[in-house]
């Protein structure tokens, strides 16, 4: 049997599903702000996961696919605890920015402190609320702005646990990412609470795909965690194609960019990624591959700087290999079992 839990002052009994909003500092209007908590307390034992998203005020993804996973009736079925905060950064959320009031990157910030900046503050906050309650965490994120990423699960792929998680997810990439210093992933993995990080999509976009398949690792995920039954008979689906490193194209010009390749392709050294070339179209430069990969991440504006990062290109080792296991990713497939199936009937963004 589960205990009661306690957040933000809140007791949370076994078998509730509460809402909770923690207190962060006024606007300068004095008008309050908090942010919005919901946690499913089973009375079954297990795993405690967080699940956040908006911690970038402008990566909106991860709030949709945190909506649509809380609608599923197979929640009822919990064992363990499953607290949803779909909206970290709510300051940056309501300017449609990526930073807080203050400019900092709340993802560098880091335990925090209470008496610390904005940014820090609301670090602690969720540091002390939510991450030290938890056994497991997923932040979702996209790509920054004008940057979309194709879909894939960042964690330390060498930790065997975490590696296995991440493979459960059923995401097409696996980065295998090494922890950033303020970053939550960092903070999270001293309190021994592992971590994955979702990339999917662009800032300030919906990405139905995106969101669709970010519903569905999340539900993954929890299976392997044993909170949800598990789907009877083989599970469907190819392997994640695991990048160990990876990096950036850079523009080699300033000028209008027109990208002929898009992301989640393989590509190899010296394969046509794009052209930059001035307004008349004279002075046109060719982007090339400078090594074999798939393009995990890609620029989205068409006017750039000489230096502008344009593709994220994650190394691979046998190219062929690497495109089948892409290829046979349908990121339109309809949900296919009892937990998702229902999300047929949610009409898809366009």
């Amino acid at each position: 049997m589960q205990t009661e839990l306690e957040i933000g002052g809140v007791t949370v009994v076994p078998g509730s599903r509460t809402t909770i909003n923690l207190p962060v500092p006024n606007l300068s209007t004095a008008a309050p702000m908090t942010i919005p908590v919901q946690v499913i307390h089973s009375r079954h034992a297990g795993p405690r996961l967080f699940v956040c998203a908006a911690l970038h005020g402008d990566e909106i993804n991860g709030v949709e696919i945190i909506r649509r996973l809380m609608r599923l009736s197979i929640l009822r079925r919990l064992h363990g605890t499953l607290i949803a905060v779909p909206i970290v950064n709510v300051f940056g959320f309501v300017a449609q920015e990526r930073y807080l009031p203050d400019r900092r990157d709340l993802n560098r910030s880091f335990p925090g402190s209470s008496k610390g900046s904005l940014a820090s503050r609301v670090a602690n906050l969720f540091v002390q609320e939510i991450v030290a309650q938890a056994t497991h965490g997923i932040d979702l994120h996209t790509g920054a702005i004008h940057r979309t990423n194709y879909p894939q699960i960042r964690a330390d792929l060498d930790d065997p646990e975490t590696h296995r998680l991440a493979v459960s997810c059923g995401v097409p990439l696996l980065i295998n990412a090494g922890l950033r210093q303020g970053s939550l992933r960092e903070t999270a993995g001293r309190y021994g609470v592992p971590v994955m990080v979702y990339e999917a999509g662009e800032a300030l976009r919906f990405d139905e795909d995106c969101i669709r398949m970010g519903v569905t690792g999340v539900v993954n995920l929890m299976r392997a965690l044993n909170m949800l039954p598990h789907v009877h008979g083989p599970v469907k689906g190819p392997k994640p194609l695991w990048i160990r490193s990876s990096s950036w194209e850079r523009a080699p010009i300033s000028g209008v960019f027109r990208a002929t390749t898009e992301v989640g392709a393989v590509v190899t050294r010296g394969k046509k990624l794009a052209v930059i070339s001035d307004p008349f179209g004279d002075n046109e430069v060719t982007v090339k591959a400078r090594s074999d990969g798939v393009i995990v991440g890609r620029a989205m504006l068409p006017v750039v700087n000489e230096g502008d990062a344009l593709f994220h290109l994650g190394h691979t080792t046998g190219t062929k290999a690497a495109a089948y296991m892409l290829d046979a990713y349908d990121r339109n497939e309809d949900y296919h079992d009892e937990a998702t199936s229902e999300m047929k009937e949610e009409p898809p963004i366009v």
